[in-house]
């Protein structure tokens, strides 16, 4: 479903070249969910980069559905990603001008595949499945981070992705709203069938994972 094929990133810096990930391997089966741990600057958020079409490879391939997403074009791989992909960061990431169902809409508007009405529809029913259906309207500043939170788990889930990237998704929150937000995760990953990777050095969250991934100086350990 997802495979990384001798997937190496080197960043140039003004202390010479650094290499963040060094030839790694890996195939992750469709609705598995795997947690990625390791140290600080191990390389895991590189690795997610790189999976998610957001930074391209030194070298290496990665394919999700036998599509090797790096071999397309820039317009090819935004539009992949739109459809295919969602992602969940550690900080919120919402637009501030937007209203909070404005920015779950957000995705699918651009896609243009979906009428408006239809795509304000769906972002409604996502913001009610995840409780806060009563902020539809409110701007991003005017909720809590865990609230914030749970729109962008809403914006990553309205293109029905079938892969959701989730990089110290839970890093800033109380741990009673972690819990929920891992629930969240778990529930798609079980429902719909969504391949989920995420990111974490919190290993009580990774341990939530069917399998657990190490990385450490660039290379996936044992």
């Amino acid at each position: 479903m997802l495979a990384c094929a001798n997937v190496a990133k080197t960043y140039e810096t003004a202390r010479g070249n650094v290499g963040a990930v060094k030839g790694i391997d890996l195939t992750i089966e469709r609705g598995e969910f795997a947690a990625i741990i390791g140290r600080s600057g191990s390389g895991k958020s590189s690795l997610l980069a790189m999976i998610g079409g957001l930074s391209r490879p030194t070298y290496g391939t990665v394919s999700v559905e036998d599509t090797d997403i790096w071999a397309l074009a820039d317009d090819q791989l935004a539009q992949f990603r739109n459809r295919r992909m969602g992602f969940v960061f550690q900080f919120a990431s919402l637009l501030p001008t937007l209203r909070i169902i404005d920015n779950v809409a957000l995705p699918a508007l651009l896609g243009q595949t979906r009428a408006v009405t239809d795509v304000y529809e769906a972002a409604a029913e996502l913001l009610d499945q995840l409780g806060i259906g009563g902020y539809a309207d409110a701007y991003p500043t005017e909720v809590s981070a865990g609230e914030q939170r749970r729109a962008v788990i809403a914006r990553a889930f309205i293109n029905n992705p079938i892969v959701l990237l989730a990089d110290e998704p839970t890093s800033d929150l109380d741990q009673e709203t972690e819990r929920e937000i891992m629930d969240h995760f778990r529930a798609a990953n079980r429902t719909r069938a969504m391949t989920l990777v995420m990111v974490t050095h919190n290993l009580s969250l990774a341990e939530k994972a069917d399998r657990v991934l190490h990385i450490a100086e660039g290379r996936l350990v044992a």
